[in-house]
């Protein structure tokens, strides 16, 4: 019942472990998964004056919410196109007012709990590897327009101010994103919805559940919950155990690596405190810790999970190509985690049957998507709101199994191609 050794892990404020669940137990929801959207989940139920009892397989965070980049900005993964064209406009429009909503809500619960090891910090730089701008201007305008969502571009020479870098030509800052500690952040929200009442087991992975009666039953190697509804927040650590939730799901693994402490070398590259991607399709994200003195760099994915430090050689590689003046910065540390991935590239939220509800597929989306997640889903079992429904139409579309895993690793390289070639035009250019 060990978390996987990460830079999260080993500056985690907060270390307790918490018991396996053992006999019968009662609640008003089950919960099963202990990462951001199943703790989400159960925190607002709890202010709802729910029951709730959450079980974990492993540890509180233990997955992809604990370990991954920490960062925290609007928008879905699957696409303003490709999400108009399913939902039409207005549904659109309605879905990333949710996402930016997530942003303030996760701000917010960090605020009101006082989560100080979460060392918030404000900031993203959206970094572009070609000379285009016209559509960065006119995306930075457009987000002011409609959502009042206020952003600003930045050419090269303002770039400059922030990064020294052979590889970036133009960026947009957005002042309302921000970055955290994952992990900590997590296990301070277990502790508040402890506080309120809710029950946390780990290492009580799910072993069976009837879930068809008006009270439904998971079991796991101790006990058993009996509870009305069951929520499964299970991400890409999703087993057999509901066996439409797994086809749904496809695990990706992506990586990450934390260097040395080496805060004068860092500077010589990046000055900003602000945390970084770059807006190639297939690319890296990555951000200061410790006031300057580390650099955390995330990226790449594969459908088999990789030994992570041959992955870090990869994106030592990339972050070289982006900061030559790097070379001497060591690694210290490298981590790998699975994320949820649906074939249609957005979070799938709803009730698969009458008291059994599914909130999965965050991959690529971010910490604030899976947040107002938790709450939509909270507010729908509470009968609160049914904005819920604009995750309707993204639904447990079958995710191709063994063939779509190969699907997915074949348009990641495809996606590299065309950010090289893109790269290679911007290169010759200059």
């Amino acid at each position: 019942m060990a978390y996987p050794d990460t830079y999260y892990v080993r500056t985690a404020a907060d270390r307790r472990e918490r018991p396996g669940l053992a006999g019968r137990e009662e609640a008003d929801v089950a919960i099963v998964g202990g990462g951001l959207a199943g703790l989400t989940t159960a925190l607002e139920l709890a202010r709802g004056g729910q029951r709730v009892a959450l079980l974990e397989a492993e540890r509180v965070g233990f997955g992809a919410s604990g370990r991954n980049g920490g960062l925290v900005s609007p928008a879905f993964a699957g696409g303003d196109a490709a999400i108009r064209a399913r939902v039409g406009p207005e549904d659109a429009r309605a879905l990333h007012r949710l996402s930016i909503e997530g942003v303030e809500r996760l701000r917010a619960t960090i605020r009101d709990l006082g989560i100080e090891s979460a060392g918030l910090m404000p900031g993203l730089l959206s970094l572009r590897r070609f000379d285009r701008a016209d559509d960065l201007r006119a995306h930075v305008a457009e987000l002011a327009e409609v959502y009042g969502y206020e952003m600003t571009y930045l050419d090269r020479a303002a770039l400059a101010e922030h990064v020294t870098s052979p590889r970036y030509f133009h960026a947009i800052h957005d002042p309302n994103a921000f970055h955290i500690h994952p992990l900590n952040t997590l296990r301070a929200i277990a502790a508040e919805i402890e506080r309120l009442g809710g029950r946390i087991y780990e290492g009580a992975p799910a072993t069976a559940a009837s879930l068809s009666g008006a009270v439904k039953r998971v079991e796991t190697a101790g006990g058993r919950i009996e509870a009305p509804r069951v929520v499964f927040a299970t991400g890409g650590y999703t087993g057999g155990l509901v066996l439409r939730l797994r086809r749904a799901v496809l695990p990706i693994a992506t990586y990450m690596m934390a260097t040395e402490a080496a805060p004068d070398l860092i500077a010589s590259a990046i000055r900003t405190r602000a945390c970084m991607y770059d807006d190639r399709r297939a690319g890296d994200y990555y951000r200061l810790v410790e006031g300057g003195r580390r650099l955390l760099w995330g990226g790449r994915i594969t459908t088999r999970a990789a030994d992570p430090a041959g992955i870090a050689r990869e994106l030592r590689h990339e972050m070289l190509t982006a900061y030559p003046q790097l070379a001497d910065l060591r690694t210290e540390l490298s981590w790998s985690g699975l994320m949820g991935y649906a074939r249609h590239l957005m979070p799938q939220v709803g009730e698969m049957a009458p008291g059994v509800w599914h909130i999965t597929a965050f991959g690529g989306h971010g910490l604030n998507t899976t947040a107002i997640a938790g709450k939509v889903l909270a507010e729908a079992i509470l009968g609160e709101s049914d904005r819920i429904r604009l995750f309707a139409p993204f639904g447990l579309d079958w995710a191709g199994g063994p063939a779509g895993l190969v699907a997915a690793q074949l348009t990641y390289w495809k996606l590299q191609a065309q950010d090289w070639w893109r790269e290679r035009g911007s290169a010759a250019a200059t």
